[in-house]
């Protein structure tokens, strides 16, 4: 199956950028290349782009789509948390701009075999890095049942979460659970019919969790953005496309600290505890895809593009 991926919030994320001709550019979730793609239409000669992704189906993907531009795209097979090494090797120690869309692709989605989808039958694995050795059978089948709850509940966020881990525990104890179809079975009978009918798939929330469990998604996220903030140049801009609340939290987060990072009480009269911001929240409001957008990608209507400014003034 070919590596398709209709890219979400395209014009309003490169715009967002502000994307400088002479400038030094990372997709750090570079996917099939949509990003990237219109990125480079604006790079003059100078301008370099560096495409980071942990997926080898990915990098092969947008490798033949961005090779028209030559030398001014470089590829690297990595996880976004290893950014500033990895830039480091190519002696770039700051860049003007950072985009980053935390969506899963279509093609992972679509790729039977990839295990991500509730809607097919497929081992259960769910892994972006297949050259990890664990896999969501490893999780499902591994877990406690105090720790299937945890990360249902928290990650999935739901509501029933405590009979699925339950459900879970009960019939792996009969025989493994080995497939995406058969965990869907058991969440099914872990949640009420009624609240199914009205609910969506009932499998979703928990298919979310473990994926994100597995990925360690939102810790890599936590702890990213903070020095992907400070790898910008004066004026560089990160884009953040979120696609569930937890993500949309961390990075709303992330952002209001790098914008005031006082740590003051709020009661004394001046700030004494030294902490400079690095820069502004340009979107007081996510960006949300526009109808027509939603039309023609169903995919997108969970999407929230998030976009910080680094201090300072460009040259």
């Amino acid at each position: 199956m070919a590596f398709e991926h209709t890219t979400v919030l395209l014009h309003e994320t490169v715009d967002g950028l502000n994307v400088r001709p002479d400038g030094i550019y990372v997709d750090a979730t570079l996917g099939g290349g949509g990003h990237a793609f219109e990125v480079c239409t604006q790079l003059g000669d100078t301008g370099r782009l560096i495409g980071i992704d942990q997926d080898a189906d990915a990098i092969a993907a947008a490798g033949k789509r961005l090779e028209g531009f030559g030398e001014k795209v470089t590829m690297i097979r990595s996880n976004y948390r290893d950014m500033k090494p990895e830039l480091h090797k190519l002696g770039i120690d700051s860049v003007d701009g950072i985009t980053l869309d935390l969506g899963v692709s279509s093609y992972q989605l679509d790729t039977a075999d990839r295990g991500f989808s509730y809607r097919m039958d497929a081992p259960l694995d769910m892994r972006m890095d297949q050259r990890q050795k664990m896999t969501a059978k490893d999780i499902v089948n591994g877990y406690s049942e105090t720790e299937l709850f945890r990360v249902i509940r928290d990650y999935g966020e739901d509501r029933f979460a405590k009979n699925i881990a339950k459900h879970i525990v009960m019939e792996r104890e009969k025989a493994p659970i080995e497939t995406t179809g058969q965990l869907n079975e058991i969440i099914r009978h872990a949640i009420p019919m009624k609240i199914q009918k009205t609910s969506g798939h009932p499998s979703k929330r928990t298919f979310q969790a473990i994926r994100i469990e597995l990925n360690h998604e939102l810790e890599v996220l936590r702890d990213s953005l903070d020095e992907m903030i400070d790898m910008l140049r004066p004026g560089g801009r990160i884009c953040v496309i979120t696609f569930h609340s937890l993500e949309d939290r961390i990075v709303k987060s992330a952002f209001r600290r790098n914008e005031n990072p006082c740590t003051c009480p709020s009661h004394f009269p001046v700030c004494v505890c030294g902490k400079v911001s690095k820069g502004k929240v340009i979107t007081r409001k996510p960006i949300l895809p526009s109808a027509e957008e939603l039309e023609s990608n169903s995919r997108s209507k969970s999407a929230k593009l998030r976009i910080f400014e680094r201090a300072g003034e460009t040259t």
